[in-house]
């Protein structure tokens, strides 16, 4: 069985058309993005505080191709569209890009968000989009991060478990 996913939109030109509504309605768009391998309480975290610094959550997803060009080639452990799946499942989160680029700035440029957030384990100055945003007088915002919870160290743990 497929699963379906209501909240993934799955080419830009759908995206922004829907982005560039919500905003004429007077709504704010929150751009965050990542890898969400193994969901975790650190993901959900981010996710919840992204959602508080607008109305409508823009998860740009990296593509299987994509976290393989820069974490390894045994990651990811779960697929886009399983990855997409629970995403789509969390009250926090409105709409899901898979994005094949190393990094979203690409997507950041053509839906213009109004903010783009990060967790506080970034510097501004080495987030992608991050110029674009403030050349366009938008705001870049760090949010808290849960210290110690990562994918790397959920795959950690469980390579110590069957070792």
């Amino acid at each position: 069985m497929q699963l379906k996913n209501s909240k993934l939109i799955a080419d830009i030109d759908s995206l922004k058309s829907i982005l560039e509504s919500e905003q004429k309605s007077g709504k704010r768009v929150v751009f965050t993005n990542g890898c969400f391998d193994i969901i975790h309480p650190g993901h959900i975290f981010i996710l919840e505080q992204a959602k508080l610094k607008g109305d409508i959550l823009v998860v740009g997803l990296n593509s299987d191709q994509s976290v393989k060009s820069f974490k390894s080639d045994l990651r990811p452990i779960c697929s886009q569209d399983d990855r997409a799946y629970v995403l789509g499942g969390l009250a926090s989160v409105d709409y899901i890009y898979i994005f094949n680029e190393d990094t979203p700035e690409k997507i950041i440029m053509e839906i213009s968000p109004d903010v783009l957030v990060k967790g506080k384990d970034y510097k501004i100055e080495d987030i992608a989009g991050a110029d674009y945003m403030l050349k366009e007088n938008k705001r870049v915002e760090l949010v808290d991060i849960i210290d110690e919870k990562s994918t790397t160290e959920i795959i950690e743990n469980i390579k110590k478990l069957i070792s």
